[in-house]
């Protein structure tokens, strides 16, 4: 049984471990405090990858004194080389008596092994404290260890009645600054933000983060299947872009990387971007989480390709109509039970608007 001690000092690992919400891509998001008699004699947090561990850092900190501590992290240890030297080692080393971890890591290179290395050296071992909090911060990290494609979240804007934007496209602004300002707060954490060539070419986006304290910008990734984004495009400005298209056009491709875009030809049979292929190929390229702010058709294919892992809707307190465009382009239901099923997992009130995360 864990104590309250205990609960304490991971909810500090896990609040240490959010520091990295912005930075850690493509490294999981971990925090770490070592405790010695009912006392933090060091903590620390991973900040990006390069860098050393948390374990490592609040080892540093505690110095001789974590001899006989108890050490606190929400991510098993890993025990693997990868950019810097495995953590097990360096807690064996620091003569630690206990290590409380709140979720084993999904990554097959460790995956219960640093657990077993620690056990072998005589170190107790518990975990699965605070497991639900643990996973919600490296979701990303999980799904792309777990199941081979990263954690897909869906932003839309929308008026009351669900819709994007009026009939002649023009969306600017449904909902309040304070939205838009949380919007890109979502953006930051996210290794990529995905659009589509429509709305590239009728809004021509930054699609990059503002008004948000991060040394990093997402990749921007845009699905165009015939490569048709203008090489004059504004997200192309800073190099950080990837174009997926369906066609081998030698011209349109040669322009597109002569802008600095990078690109990749995935199609399915329709001659559009297989979608499903293209979100293994991130995870490939090791992005844990994609942001989508896309337009009707797009949000449609996500949908129905079966990549969407959540919603992030805010909603105006305005009525645009009928002729305003939808959320989703997707074909005729004839039954109700055809319908998406959702779980709502929170509404909060953000300025004027109200923000609803829902799963799928």
């Amino acid at each position: 049984m864990f104590t309250a001690a205990d609960h304490e000092f991971m909810g500090q690992a896990l609040q240490l471990a959010g520091h990295g919400l912005y930075t850690t891509t493509p490294n999981p998001r971990v925090g770490c405090v070592v405790v010695a008699g009912g006392m933090v004699i060091g903590t620390g947090w991973h900040e990006k990858a390069g860098l050393p561990h948390a374990e490592a850092l609040a080892l540093e900190a505690a110095g001789a004194r974590a001899r006989g501590a108890t050490l606190y992290v929400n991510l098993e240890p890993c025990s693997h080389h990868g950019r810097t030297p495995p953590c097990v080692d360096a807690v064996i080393a620091a003569g630690v008596k206990r290590v409380v971890a709140a979720i084993q890591d999904p990554n097959p290179k460790v995956a219960g092994a640093g657990f077993s290395k620690l056990r072998e050296a005589g170190i107790t071992v518990e975990h699965g404290l605070k497991e639900d909090e643990a996973r919600e911060l490296n979701i990303g990290f999980f799904a792309r260890m777990t199941r081979g494609r990263p954690w897909v979240r869906m932003k839309i804007a929308a008026s009351l009645d669900g819709r994007t934007a009026l009939a002649n496209g023009r969306s600017r602004w449904i909902t309040g600054e304070a939205a838009r300002a949380d919007g890109h707060r979502w953006r930051a954490r996210a290794c990529a933000v995905l659009t589509g060539f429509g709305t590239v070419r009728d809004d021509d986006p930054q699609l990059n983060v503002r008004g948000v304290d991060t040394p990093r910008q997402p990749l921007k990734i845009v699905v165009d299947s015939k490569f048709e984004t203008s090489p004059s495009a504004r997200l192309l400005e800073d190099g950080r872009t990837l174009v997926a298209g369906a066609v081998n056009d030698a011209k349109r491709i040669a322009s597109l990387k002569a802008a600095g875009a990078e690109v990749a030809i995935i199609p399915n049979d329709s001659g559009k971007v297989e979608l499903y292929k293209l979100m293994e190929e991130l995870a490939r390229r090791e992005l844990n989480e994609i942001h989508v702010e896309a337009g009707t058709r797009l949000n449609g294919s996500l949908l129905q390709a079966g990549v969407v892992d959540e919603l992030l809707v805010y909603l105006a307190p305005r009525i645009i109509g009928d002729s305003g465009r939808g959320m989703f382009s997707l074909p005729e239901l004839t039954e109700l039970s055809q319908a998406t099923a959702l779980e709502i997992r929170e509404v909060e009130r953000i300025g004027e608007d109200l923000r609803v995360r829902a799963r799928l």
